[in-house]
């Protein structure tokens, strides 16, 4: 019998994408849900799918749990952000209504404080997943997949950078502008230090060149030190292809961090549509990597770095793939996990590659030196 998945935030940059790979999936049963009927009914139509359901559904809206629980969902996957000022109330409501969940948050706080409903996840047999996104769930599986060439792990940095002609949606936007100048806590040198949104500017090498980038509070600096023992940094850091862009953000990171500036994240949607004007500029081509650095089984200094590079504006892809490997993986009995947590540890890094095969997205491992 199909898995019956209540998609949440279809119409979304990342929603709609899991919306195309679940469509005409025989194991699934589709219901997109989302605040307007007329972009669910565009959404079905691109899909060509007519066994897809439509659903209105507002998170925050009164009587949210009954409105789910009518839907009769097996699976809720929750794509409608931004995740750092929601409570956990879907969750709760799949609890409530015997469903699993599945949701794509990336804030610090909102990924780390599922576990949570852990006890009551367990006493009711479901499993609650947050964060399966980019991170904390593929950038765990790419470390989980490097970890035994070092006998000591003793540094994590790792970076985002999409092309500037990517789409891109408010959520995200907010996203990131949430924590640009604020104060945030990062484990450096083997001690708790303060850091401040979207600084500590590097520009690494990506498999596609240089980029600027800056310091993000994502899930995995808190989650990482306590996931490897004896890692003494963590580092998070996304930038903007355009470096008129990037470092547009940086100065508006200075304002909030100066006072000048309170609420950067209320101004996501005038923001991103400035940002809309350069779409003629830049490229499609984005990518991730991770760089860990320690010591092998001989004691001698190991530095690797993974690298994805996504082309033809397939980056969105990669936030949109967790949910995707973990639908898959429920409607085919593999996935016996039970409780609440963050997305570390449910899939490796082949099973997000496989389900990647297909999208312009391709990755390379290379052990350095110096």
């Amino acid at each position: 019998m199909a898995l019956r998945v209540v998609l949440i935030g279809a119409t979304g940059v990342f929603g709609s994408r899991i919306a195309r790979q679940l469509a005409g999936d025989p194991r699934f049963q589709l219901v997109v849900a989302g605040r307007r009927a007329q972009s669910l009914a565009a959404l079905r139509e691109a899909l060509g799918d007519a066994s897809v359901q439509l659903a209105a559904l507002d998170v925050a809206a009164p009587g949210l749990a009954d409105a789910l629980a009518a839907l009769g969902p097996q699976l809720v996957i929750h794509a409608a952000g931004p995740f750092q000022q929601q409570d956990y109330r879907v969750a709760e409501a799949c609890l409530a209504c015997a469903s699993d969940y599945i949701d794509l948050a990336d804030g610090r706080d909102f990924v780390g404080g599922m576990s949570r409903l852990d006890d009551r996840a367990r006493e009711a047999g479901r499993l609650l997943v947050s964060g399966a996104s980019t991170v904390p769930a593929l950038s765990s599986a790419v470390v989980d997949g490097l970890l035994p060439h070092f006998a000591e792990l003793e540094v994590i940095e790792h970076a985002i950078s999409p092309g500037n002609r990517t789409p891109r949606g408010d959520a995200t936007v907010a996203a990131i502008l949430g924590y640009c100048g604020r104060p945030l806590k990062l484990w450096r040198d083997g001690r708790w230090q303060r850091a401040h949104g979207w600084m500590l500017t590097r520009r690494p090498r990506f498999s596609f060149g240089r980029r600027w980038t800056g310091l993000c509070d994502v899930p995995d600096l808190e989650l990482f030190p306590r996931r490897y023992p004896g890692v003494r940094t963590v580092i998070f850091r996304a930038g903007l292809e355009l470096k008129r862009l990037h470092f547009g953000t940086l100065a508006a990171a200075w304002l909030v961090r100066l006072g000048l500036l309170r609420d950067l994240a209320r101004h996501a949607t005038r923001l991103r549509r400035i940002s809309e004007w350069f779409l003629g500029a830049g490229s499609d081509v984005g990518g991730m990597l991770v760089e860990l650095r320690g010591r092998d089984a001989q004691g001698r200094a190991l530095k690797l770095r993974w690298s994805l590079r996504a082309g033809a504006g397939d980056g969105p892809q990669i936030p949109a793939t967790p949910a995707v490997v973990l639908a898959r993986k429920l409607a085919d009995g593999s996935l016996s996990a039970r409780g609440a947590m963050p997305c570390m540890g449910l899939f490796t890094l082949d099973e997000a590659l496989e389900a990647l095969d297909g999208f312009a997205i391709q990755t390379q491992l290379e052990a350095l030196t110096g």
